[in-house]
């Protein structure tokens, strides 16, 4: 198959396109690479079926190009990373509401199906546990930037689901809750690549918050299975489905866990979110996600343990530092 992937040189994407490649199909990736690298895909780019386009997804007639020569499209080009967007809140909503925009209407045009990746951060701060598709959510007041992704998301949910009902297009629509894995930067906010990389430089591990704000982290390899899982299951087209892990984990602990795993000699420190972004900001307690709708389709379950996660993350950023 013939395959596009936007935001392909980024995290999630260039461990896609790396997999996608050795089930042996073409693929096509378009990057601006304002979070994405080169770094990610300089492999790949070695590969005669692997192709890259530097260009934005809101170039429409390019857009138009990728997506007609192609068989059907991942869409994971987005702002992310929580310190992007509270710097950069214009940029997180044109990008993802816009691009999503042209991703569908092209993909429409020439009836392509479509994955689109969505984040948990639409369920906002509902308190409720674990965190199923179909609950409400609760967005925080608009003067927190930080709601603009989710509520970006939610609007591109919204359209297409609208697509799917209206047109019937292929859409598949997936949240996917705290991804992790070796080639994650922690320059826009990521939690684990910013606390292995303090640790094994033995400084101190910097906790926003109190610390006891907890987590589910996937990791990427298993994300991968879940994603074109979904692309190939004929009967998961039309729905929104959770990919995670339901492994739970407190900030302090998971610093705790990567200074014994790393075998540091740093320490923990708490700094307030107001310090930590130079602006008042809100969070949630807890993010567990529900697995039940993507087993009953694909039978989804994570392989891989926190603590094997971590090792080869910690394993990845020790090799980075001796280059």
């Amino acid at each position: 198959m013939k395959i596009l992937i936007t935001g392909g040189a980024g995290f999630i994407g260039s461990h896609l396109s790396q997999r996608l490649l050795e089930q042996g199909h073409s693929v096509t990736v378009i990057d601006n690479l304002s979070t994405g690298s080169l770094d990610n895909i300089a492999s790949l780019r070695q590969n005669p079926a692997f192709t890259f386009v530097y260009d934005n997804i809101r170039n429409t007639s390019m857009m138009g190009m990728l997506i007609k020569e192609c068989d059907c499209v991942y869409h994971l080009a987005a702002a992310v990373g929580v310190q992007l967007i509270a710097n950069q809140p214009v940029q997180t909503i044109e990008t993802n509401i816009h691009g999503t925009e042209v991703v569908l209407e092209t993909a429409n045009k020439f009836s392509k199906k479509v994955f689109i990746a969505s984040t948990s951060e639409v369920y906002g701060k509902s308190e409720k546990s674990p965190f199923r598709e179909d609950d409400d959510t609760v967005l925080g007041s608009t003067i927190y930037s930080r709601w603009a992704y989710a509520a970006s998301k939610a609007v591109d949910e919204f359209l297409a689901l609208a697509y799917h009902q209206e047109y019937g297009l292929p859409i598949i629509i997936a949240r996917l809750f705290n991804t992790v894995g070796p080639r994650q930067t922690g320059k826009y906010g990521m939690v684990i690549p910013r606390f292995v990389e303090s640790a094994l430089k033995n400084e101190p591990l910097t906790i926003y918050g109190t610390g006891t704000q907890s987590r589910c982290f996937c990791f990427v390899g298993d994300v991968i299975d879940a994603i074109t899982g979904l692309m190939n299951s004929p009967a998961a087209p039309g729905r929104v489905y959770n990919i995670g892990s339901t492994e739970e984990i407190t900030m302090n602990d998971l610093a705790d866990r990567i200074v014994r795993l790393t075998g540091s000699k740093s320490t923990k420190r708490l700094i307030s979110y107001s310090e930590a972004y130079g602006k008042p900001f809100d969070d949630m307690l807890r993010r567990v996600p529900s697995l039940e709708r993507i087993q009953s389709v694909i039978n989804f379950q994570p392989k891989t343990t926190l603590d094997q996660t971590l090792n080869y993350i910690i394993e990845f950023e020790r090799q980075k530092m001796l280059k």
